[in-house]
């Protein structure tokens, strides 16, 4: 028997970090079910430990060291 997972949706800047509600840069989906998202530090914190309970993880930590786009000139 197979079992098919959905594909995750991305993070926004509305999901928080449940430990410190800093925005929420990965998402662990648990074996037991449900699901935790951390800020990039508490990630890296617990990283270990999430490993071992983790069904699936969602690391969108790259978008930290994007570089962001200028704004366009203002037109008036």
């Amino acid at each position: 028997m197979t079992t098919a997972v959905a594909p995750s949706a991305p993070l926004t800047a509305a999901d928080r970090c449940d430990r410190c509600g800093a925005q929420a840069y990965l998402r662990v989906e648990l074996q037991t079910g449900g699901e935790l998202l951390f800020c990039a530090h508490h990630a890296r914190e617990h990283g270990d430990k999430l490993k071992e309970i983790a069904a699936n993880v969602v690391d969108e930590t790259h978008k930290l060291t994007g570089t962001p786009t200028a704004a366009a000139p203002d037109e008036r």
